[in-house]
């Protein structure tokens, strides 16, 4: 689905971004990736936290192209403009962490215990470096929006 097919839909809305609201999203994805290697937290809990890391990459994505989601299915929403942003090499990635909304959602809302460590130590993997990637992707676009 397009960008232009979500703005159409009210799904995302024009929304014009600051260097400091970016400095404070990566803070917040810093955090989240810290306490995502907490071996003391659940599976469910770090894999939780790692996936909120992912989206808030995502949302820093759509805030630079001029957008912000609105209302509800968000999370969905931000992966799915993710494929509109970037080249259909990182599709997969965004698949992947739109896989793992699923799972946060049934580790959140249906019950405990479903996420093994291994599947907390690949998302943590893949946030990482699609962390170095969103950053070098500002600095190459969108200079002015980063420290």
């Amino acid at each position: 689905m397009s960008l232009k097919q979500l703005l159409d839909q009210n799904r995302i809305i024009h929304h014009t971004t600051s260097k400091q609201e970016i400095s404070n999203l990566f803070e917040l994805i810093r955090r989240d990736l810290n306490d995502a290697k907490i071996i003391q937290l659940s599976a469910d809990r770090r894999f939780a936290t790692a996936y909120n890391a992912a989206l808030q990459l995502g949302t820093i994505l759509l805030y630079c192209k001029g957008y912000k989601t609105k209302g509800i299915g968000h999370h969905f929403i931000i992966f799915q403009a993710m494929k509109e942003i970037l080249d259909k090499e990182h599709h997969s990635l965004a698949d992947y962490f739109d896989s793992c909304r699923t799972k946060r959602n049934i580790s959140d809302y249906t019950g405990a215990g479903n996420v093994s460590d291994a599947e907390v130590d690949e998302i943590i993997k893949e946030v990482e470096s699609f962390y170095d990637f969103v950053i070098s992707w500002i600095k190459k676009n969108y200079p002015g929006l980063i420290k």
